[in-house]
C-alpha cells in the first residue's frame, strides 16, 4: 500500500505538565518518525483553562523550519479567530518560506468558553458555517486573483493583494462531518477531507455522503483526498492497549492495528493523522506497523 502515509498530531498542551516539557515532547516524536510519516499537526485552541497552550500558527512556523522534511498542517483553524485576508496572506507567506510545504486546515469552531475569554462572538452554529463558506471564499480569491474583492454579509475584502501568490497551491482541508453543511462545503471548496474518531462503518457512510454532495455538483470525488484523524494505542500485551469509552482509538496489537488501517484505506483513506499517547507507542508503530505500509 504505497499510496498510504502518516502524519502526526502533536500535543497543544497536557494537564499539570510545563509547556517546556510539552515542547520537548513534540521534538522527541518528530525526530522518531520514520519514512512514511510525511506531516505533523496542529490544532487551534487559544486556551484550556489554566493550562499552558501552544498557539497553532506560530508553533507550527518554528517547526516547519526546523524539520523541512515534513509537510505541516492545521487540524483545523477556527475561522472566527483570524482576519479571512490576513489568515489567507499568512498562508501564503509560510507556503513561499516552507517552499510549498503547507496544508491549511479549516473548521467552523466550537469551543464556546474560548470565544467568550477572548473577546469573539459566537453566533449560532448556521452563522458560523455561512461565515466559514465567506472565509473559504476570500481565501481562494486571495490566492488567485489579484486584486482580490468580496462583499459578503460577514466579510469584505477590497482590492486586496496576496503577494507572493501560493506556488504550488496551498491544499485546502476542511474538517468534520456534518452531513449537510461541513460534507457540503468539502464536495464544493476541498483539497482535503477529515473525519476523526469514528469506527469505520461511520467513516464510510460520511464518504458515501460526500459522494453524493459531489454527484450533485458535478464535481469528481476522486479530487477530494480522504484523511482520518485517530489516537493510537498499539501494544503486544493486551493490558496496555488503551480503549475509550466515547471516541473510537485505533488500538489493538500491531497485527490488529495494520488490519484495520488497511480496512479504512479500503474505503478510500491515503492519509492517516494520529494522536500518539507516549513514545514508546510511537516507536512500536514505527517499527512494528509503518513498514507494512511504506
Amino acid at each position: 500500500m504505497a499510496n498510504i502515509d502518516f502524519g502526526l498530531m502533536l500535543k497543544p498542551s497536557q494537564t499539570n505538565t510545563p509547556m517546556s516539557e510539552v515542547y520537548d515532547y513534540n521534538l522527541c516524536c518528530v525526530q522518531a518518525l520514520s519514512e512514511g510519516f510525511s506531516t505533523f499537526w496542529f490544532e487551534d485552541h487559544l486556551q484550556w483553562g489554566e493550562t499552558d497552550v501552544l498557539e497553532s500558527v506560530t508553533t507550527l512556523s518554528f517547526l516547519a523550519a526546523q524539520f523541512p522534511q515534513f509537510r505541516v498542517g492545521t487540524l483545523v483553524l477556527d475561522q472566527s479567530y483570524r482576519n479571512p485576508a490576513l489568515l489567507a496572506k499568512m498562508a501564503a507567506n509560510l507556503q513561499f518560506l516552507t517552499k510549498g510545504r503547507l496544508i491549511l486546515g479549516l473548521g467552523a469552531g466550537w469551543k464556546e468558553d474560548e470565544y467568550h475569554a477572548y473577546g469573539y462572538p459566537f453566533p449560532s452554529i448556521k452563522t458560523r458555517f455561512d461565515q466559514l463558506e465567506e472565509v473559504i471564499q476570500i481565501i481562494r480569491a486571495m490566492w488567485t486573483t489579484q486584486p482580490a474583492n468580496f462583499i459578503g454579509t460577514y466579510h469584505q475584502i477590497r482590492d486586496a493583494y496576496c503577494e507572493p501568490q501560493p506556488f504550488p497551491q496551498i491544499p485546502l482541508l476542511i474538517g468534520g462531518g456534518g452531513e449537510q453543511r461541513t460534507l457540503g462545503l468539502v464536495a464544493r471548496y476541498a483539497d482535503w477531507w477529515n473525519f476523526n474518531s469514528c469506527p469505520l462503518e461511520e467513516y464510510a457512510h460520511k464518504v458515501a455522503v460526500l459522494k453524493d454532495h459531489c454527484e450533485r455538483i458535478g464535481r469528481d470525488p476522486a479530487e477530494i483526498r480522504l484523511t482520518y484523524l485517530a489516537t493510537l494505542s498499539v501494544a503486544e500485551d493486551p493490558s496496555k492497549v488503551i480503549h475509550h469509552p466515547q471516541k473510537h482509538y485505533i488500538a489493538g496489537n500491531a497485527s490488529e492495528v495494520t488490519r484495520e488501517l488497511e480496512q479504512f484505506a479500503g474505503v478510500g483513506v491515503t492519509h492517516f493523522m494520529l494522536r500518539i499517547p507516549d513514545i514508546q507507542t510511537l516507536e512500536h508503530f514505527v517499527t512494528s506497523v509503518v513498514s507494512h505500509f511504506v
